[in-house]
């Protein structure tokens, strides 16, 4: 351990993990924006896709919000040691605007998307640096009826 990391409780780890994913959840963007420290790195492992900088992750979240407006997750379970917390969410939503891939946008199709997920967060000085998103992509593009 750190010794920053004596100094932050487990809960507060994890409060400063979910701090960006409750932003989403709101649609928050400023929210989102003062949870991440300059720097922050979103790996979205299904996709293939990364962002480095607040600027360009949001501009990513603001993607899934436009395919997904009403898009929220759930927290199922949370797990923080001293430099990583793991969150488990539910992914709720309706697939109401068009949804951005590597092969082309996917048109909406107003179906509901019910998709389990996990967040791996490395933490340092009690902030996410970087964060690793874990769905299944092919149980999402079922759902919302890509075959």
């Amino acid at each position: 351990m750190t010794p920053a990391s004596t100094l932050i409780s487990q809960q507060q780890l994890i409060d400063n993990a979910k701090a960006p994913l409750l932003g989403f959840n709101e649609k928050d963007w400023d929210a989102v924006r003062a949870s991440m420290p300059p720097g922050f790195v979103y790996d979205e492992v299904p996709t293939g896709r990364r962002a480095e900088g607040v600027e360009e992750v949001v501009t990513l979240w603001q993607g899934w919000a436009e395919a997904f407006p009403d898009a929220r997750a759930t927290i199922d379970k949370e797990l923080a040691t001293s430099d990583t917390v793991v969150v488990e969410v539910t992914w709720r939503g309706t697939h109401r605007g068009a949804l951005q891939t590597l092969a082309g946008p996917i048109p909406a199709s107003g179906k509901r998307i019910d998709i389990r997920a996990c967040f791996v967060c490395d933490m340092s000085e009690g902030r996410v640096r970087q964060e690793r998103h874990y769905f299944d992509m092919g149980t999402l593009l079922h759902q919302i009826g890509v075959s």
